[in-house]
């Protein structure tokens, strides 16, 4: 789906219980100006004290600001996945 203008974008990443992970994934959002409106936590199903979150934040995956951000967490020890990006209209709560 193209870029309404208002736009959110939801992301599933993996990550090992380490000192400083939840920091490493969520500094690149502050420092490229991107408010995150949802963040949830699950525990792992495939792997001992492994952590699911679940985010969703402003903006759409064209956004340079949002593109840069991904590109970034993509290249740490972890694993993203994107769930879409969507009209804000259109939000599902996770």
């Amino acid at each position: 789906m193209g870029a309404s203008g208002d736009d959110k974008t939801s992301i599933m990443v993996s990550t090992r219980n380490r000192p400083g992970a939840l920091y490493e994934l969520l500094e690149p959002f502050h420092r490229h100006g991107i408010s995150l409106t949802a963040l949830e936590s699950r525990p792992s199903k495939t792997a001992k004290w492994s952590y699911v979150f679940f985010i969703d934040f402003e903006g759409h995956v064209s956004d340079p600001a949002v593109a840069a951000v991904l590109e970034e967490i993509q290249k740490g020890p972890l694993e993203v996945k994107l769930l879409g990006s969507y009209p804000k209209a259109l939000s599902v709560s996770l």
